[in-house]
């Protein structure tokens, strides 16, 4: 029987790249039959670059702010995504904007995972502004990235609750933890064919898929 086609991946990054690593872990480990064909950290200074090092992984800085518009950051940010032959991309811990034009050039083929439980706290502080609501539960998100901010279809979900005297560090890291654990099963859907989003409608196993998976 032959094996499963590996699923070529580009990871864009911003900081620290914890979710980089936990899809590099998955892909490297076989859990998934996908591998990192490129980390791309828009930032000489993230932490993610030394870690993606340590994993033997290829890492190219695409500098934004030595560019001259956010066009031609994105210009070099697909060049360098089209070098790696990636077929998916993995919006990790990137903090940038794109461009409607850009995430319609990788519609169904582009993925973020966001810090609450989407459509709640779309943007940033997404942990403040939980405890401020006296929200009982919060979590993280994987969606596939549309031309509105933080708007895609989501796929999963993973809920913690909110427990009394919570901050917002306590709440952010376990929330990472879940994250770590939706992120590369994602992946793993796309990489084996159950995942595809069709006429901007995910579907899962052959079946529309109206409301996220939850977990957690």
């Amino acid at each position: 029987m032959n094996a499963a086609p590996v699923l070529a991946l580009a990871v864009v990054i911003s900081g620290r790249g914890s979710n980089m690593v936990a899809i590099a872990r998955a892909c490297q480990g076989g859990q998934i039959p996908a591998r990192v064909a490129r980390v791309i950290a828009d930032r000489p200074g993230a932490g993610g670059i030394a870690l993606a090092q340590q994993l033997g992984l290829d890492v190219q800085v695409v500098p934004a702010r030595e560019l001259a518009t956010p066009a031609a950051f994105e210009a070099a940010l697909h060049a360098s995504i089209e070098a790696s032959g990636a077929r998916l991309v993995v919006l990790a811990g990137f903090m940038r904007i794109l461009s409607p034009e850009f995430a319609q050039r990788y519609a169904g083929r582009m993925l973020n995972i966001h810090p609450s439980l989407l459509p709640k706290y779309p943007g940033l502080h997404t942990h403040e502004r939980a405890l401020a609501a006296g929200e009982q539960e919060h979590g993280a998100s994987v969606h596939f990235v549309t031309s509105e901010l933080d708007a895609g279809p989501v796929v999963l979900q993973g809920r913690v609750p909110v427990l009394p005297g919570d901050t917002a560090e306590r709440l952010s890291a376990r929330v990472q933890e879940q994250e770590h654990i939706i992120y590369p099963k994602v992946v793993g859907w796309i990489a084996t064919g159950r995942l595809k989003l069709v006429d901007g409608q995910p579907w899962l196993d052959g079946h529309p898929l109206g409301q996220p998976v939850v977990t957690g």
